[in-house]
Formats: C-alpha cells, sequence, structure tokens
C-alpha cells in the first residue's frame, strides 16, 4: 500500500489495471482502525495497487470518488470509477475489491 504525499491519485489510476483507495483523515478514528485491514488486502493482491489518500489534503485525488462520509473506499478498473463505498465493516472492503476485480 502507498500513502499518496502529492495529489496524483488520477496518474495512479490511469496507470494501473486495478486501483483500491481509502480515503480518510488524521482526525478519523474509524479510518485508523480499518487501515491496517486495508494494508493488508493490499499485501494479499499484488497485482492490486492499493492506495490510501487523505481525503482532507489531496482535494483533486478526492474528487476521483464521491466522498460524502470517511472512511471511503473506492474502487477503480481501467481509469474508471466502479464504485465507492462508505463503513469500517471489513466486509465492505472485500465486497468492493470483488466487484473490481470480477468486472
Amino acid at each position: 500500500m502507498i500513502e499518496l504525499t502529492e495529489d496524483n491519485l488520477k496518474d495512479i489510476v490511469d496507470n494501473n489495471e486495478m486501483v483500491m483507495v481509502q480515503y480518510g483523515a488524521t482526525w478519523c478514528g474509524n479510518c485508523k482502525i480499518t487501515k491496517p485491514k486495508f494494508r493488508r488486502l493490499g499485501d494479499e493482491n499484488e497485482n492490486i495497487k492499493f492506495v490510501y489518500v487523505d481525503a482532507e489534503k489531496l482535494p483533486n485525488s478526492r474528487s476521483l470518488a464521491e466522498v460524502k462520509n470517511l472512511p471511503t473506499f473506492a474502487g477503480f478498473k481501467n481509469g474508471k470509477l466502479i464504485n465507492s463505498v462508505s463503513g469500517n465493516k471489513p466486509s465492505i472492503i472485500t465486497d468492493l475489491l470483488d466487484e473490481v476485480t470480477n468486472n
């Protein structure tokens, strides 16, 4: 998993077949709770790029998905947003991952 330090998520999405994104913020407790689970999924799925985006610091990257609550998870395939979901249950992340890989 990579943590963005520059507002360049669009480049990553455009240059990788499948990308999973966690949008979070430093103040968000649920973001901190889900981040290790998201990182583990990234370790288990090396063919998919996993990215963490600070939604408050990187507005251009945030604009690629519909982010209303944090954490929000977004899945991209071939440069297009497949879906975005909010919440802290691990099942929403794995369901989104399945949706991206099977789309």
